[in-house]
């Protein structure tokens, strides 16, 4: 287990989303007694956030903050957490800040270390959709200002960095460790037979289709969550939803719940749950950014219901591909459903996002940069 020169947990590490728990465990992991666990309570709920890090053997965060909730919008959160975290900061420095991807926790924790006079390692550095409609496109520009290594998960996100002028020599290919993520959670065979057949389409088991439906461009204009809803259930095979409160929410609102008693809805699932649920799924439809990384760990088609993203590495290895919910969606579906080729060209495809080595390189480029030593190079299978 790492010791930090001064025997302080002095790598913070600032989290506040389901998914930047699970991207970041194996690297929280890795260095053991120097990781300041930071969680800015942006989605905290102690049961389900606690069973996270339970699932990968973390502690328990440091430091948990209030999340700043509350109707006054995206800027007042961000700049309630840069201040709670800059306190925290100048009360006890760390001697580098992680962050990862693209939350309002990673804008907020990025900003404060800054601010502070830390360095920043960003995890998932250098991606880029081009709509600057989407919070999180913000975000990642903001980051890509002030981070001090970008540790990018392919050369395809290095070079949309070199692109806007940062400098190449505080860049590193690292891959991404949703990869190291996705193969510790993943449950043994017999248990994800178990979970499909608990979870999926019980006895006797049918091949299923697994959809996850949470952002705002899907749920919250009426017409488009009701083409979706409907596209879904003319998928020609059992859907299975676990259902994202917020869908939930505006189904209700918008009087479309209705439409939810043709899928198979089950209740939030735990990560290692959904993972099994994914590999017993013949097809996967979704509209979350970390979904597409983690099939083509899987080796699974995926549909992703977005007008744009921010991961083309997927759809270029053939793994995913955009498409609107209607008529595009149902018939994208029907296409991968009836292609038999389809599962022996996905597992013979490697995935984009790296070999498993993710976390071990940016350990090591995280604790040179708190030790004040040069950065590591780093060669392709190191």
């Amino acid at each position: 287990m790492d010791a930090s020169p001064s025997g302080r947990r002095d790598v913070a590490v600032v989290l506040g989303t389901r998914p930047e728990i699970i991207k970041l465990a194996p690297l929280i992991r890795l260095l053991g007694a120097r990781a300041r666990v930071v969680h800015t309570g942006q989605h905290y709920d102690s049961a389900l956030s606690g069973t996270f890090f339970a699932n990968f053997r973390l502690p328990a965060p440091h430091l948990l903050l209030d999340g700043a909730t509350g109707p006054w919008g995206r800027g007042a959160q961000i700049g309630a957490l840069t201040a709670e975290l800059a306190r925290s900061f100048v009360a006890d420095p760390p001697r580098a800040v992680v962050v990862q991807g693209d939350t309002n926790s990673t804008s907020a924790g990025a900003q404060a270390a800054h601010y502070c006079g830390i360095p920043v390692v960003h995890v998932e550095a250098g991606l880029r959709s081009g709509d600057r409609a989407m919070p999180e496109e913000i975000n990642r520009l903001v980051v890509g200002v002030l981070a001090d290594v970008h540790c990018a998960a392919t050369e395809r996100a290095a070079a949309n960095l070199r692109a806007t002028g940062t400098a190449p020599d505080r860049i590193r290919v690292t891959g991404n460790t949703v990869v190291e993520a996705t193969l510790m959670s993943l449950p043994e065979p017999a248990e994800r037979e178990r979970i499909a057949r608990e979870h999926g389409t019980r006895e006797p088991y049918v091949p299923y289709v697994l959809a996850t439906v949470h952002r705002p461009e899907n749920t919250d204009a009426p017409e488009r969550l009701e083409a979706l809803l409907t596209s879904l259930a003319a998928l020609g095979a059992p859907v299975v939803m676990p259902l994202h409160p917020r869908t939930r929410a505006k189904a209700k609102e918008f009087g479309l719940e209705r439409l939810l008693d043709r899928l198979r809805v089950v209740d939030p699932v735990d990560h290692p749950t959904f993972l099994a649920l994914a590999d017993r799924a013949r097809l996967l439809v979704s509209d979350s950014g970390g979904v597409q990384e983690e099939a083509t760990v899987l080796k699974k088609p995926l549909l992703v219901v977005r007008t744009s993203t921010e991961r083309p590495e997927a759809v270029d290895a053939g793994f995913s591909r955009l498409v609107e919910p209607g008529p595009p969606l149902v018939a994208a579906a029907r296409a991968l459903l009836d292609d038999g080729d389809l599962d022996e060209r996905l597992r013979a495809t490697a995935s984009p996002y790296g070999d498993g080595s993710a976390s071990r390189r940016i350990h090591a480029l995280a604790t040179a940069l708190a030790d004040g030593e040069p950065l590591p190079r780093i060669e392709a299978g190191q």
